[in-house]
């Protein structure tokens, strides 16, 4: 299955989208239980058809449990896109999809590596 180019969410949706993760994410303790077995997935880089091709191959969630270990935006072409795909699977599986916070998630990172300009445009 070919990756089509994804439907691009106007700016009002992905502010709501981030306010909702961000209210879930704030009650949630530093250390949260996982139920095993776990599929651990790092270094995304806003690849969109990468992660796709990601769940065709280790199975779709909810059928399996997801870490995304940071770095999911930066360098891709589609590093909102990707981001915005693992907060809607957050959101609606929040027991299924941990989300981790790497190096490339810090505000000093995505100026320098592109997601800061990506989210300007």
């Amino acid at each position: 299955q070919t990756c089509a180019l994804p439907i691009l969410l106007d700016e009002p949706t992905v502010i709501d989208l981030c306010e909702k993760v961000k209210e879930l994410l704030f009650f949630e303790g530093n250390i949260v239980p996982l139920q095993a077995p776990v599929t651990v997935v790092s270094n995304v880089h806003g690849q969109l058809s990468d992660l796709l091709e990601i769940f065709r191959v280790c199975g779709p969630i909810p059928d399996v449990n997801y870490v995304f270990a940071g770095d999911m935006a930066d360098y891709g072409y589609w590093g909102i896109e990707t981001v915005c795909l693992l907060f809607c699977y957050r959101l609606r599986y929040p027991s299924r999809v941990t989300l981790l916070r790497g190096e490339h998630e810090s505000r000093a990172m995505t100026k320098i590596y592109g997601l800061y300009l990506e989210c300007l445009r």
